[in-house]
């Protein structure tokens, strides 16, 4: 089987009509949080790390890369729904805020994806997943991602209705049990407990 460890990305910085993608690096509360994830999976047995093309990912991957003395294979295809977009507005601001565009997103949460097709994207998901799964047998593999990465793979997983009734918090940790059969086993989700002060709830 695979143990399969999903990371999101920490926390990034808020960018607005970028000259093309927007593609933040990470805040600097991002930056503890990475370093507080490669406390955490230092000592266990990680065979190959894997990453979205985005910054946010391969900054949060950064450190245990560098303890580990790896590289990250870089995966296109766990690149976030919002991949093409001019904009990343952290999610907690918008929360904060209460404006007309939070109320939106909670009558409607699909509305944040603007025109991507949801179910297009999750199944590039998963099946960038799968094929992770399928090359790693009997090894032990980091994936650094995002939100919606991980939140549309364990749907269909699961058979889930909702893909938003998991929750993915930054720089958290999701563990999956893969076998050969096709089995798959969420051994935990959305880990945190190693962020300490750098959590936030986003």
């Amino acid at each position: 089987y695979v143990e399969l460890i999903i990371v999101r990305h920490g926390r990034p910085v808020r960018i607005e009509g970028a000259d093309g993608i927007a593609d933040p690096e990470l805040a600097p509360v991002g930056l503890k949080q990475a370093e507080a994830v490669a406390d955490y999976l230092q000592d266990l047995s990680i065979d190959v790390v894997v990453s979205s093309p985005l910054l946010r990912a391969r900054q949060t991957a950064a450190p245990l890369l560098k303890r580990l003395g790896l590289e990250a294979q870089i995966i296109p295809d766990l690149a976030e729904i919002d991949r093409d977009s001019d904009t990343y507005v952290p999610m907690e601001e918008l929360k904060n805020s209460g404006g007309e565009e939070w109320q939106a997103i909670i009558a409607d949460p699909d509305s944040m994806h603007g025109d991507v097709d949801i179910d297009a994207f999750a199944d590039i998901v998963h099946t960038a997943f799968e094929k992770i799964i399928d090359e790693n047998a009997g090894r032990t593999v980091v994936a650094f991602c995002h939100a919606m990465v991980t939140m549309c793979f364990l749907q269909k997983m699961l058979g889930y209705g909702d893909k938003y009734g998991i929750r993915v918090d930054y720089a958290s940790i999701t563990r999956v049990q893969a076998s050969r059969n096709g089995a798959r086993s969420i051994r935990s989700a959305n880990e945190t407990m190693h962020l300490g002060e750098h959590f936030i709830l986003s």
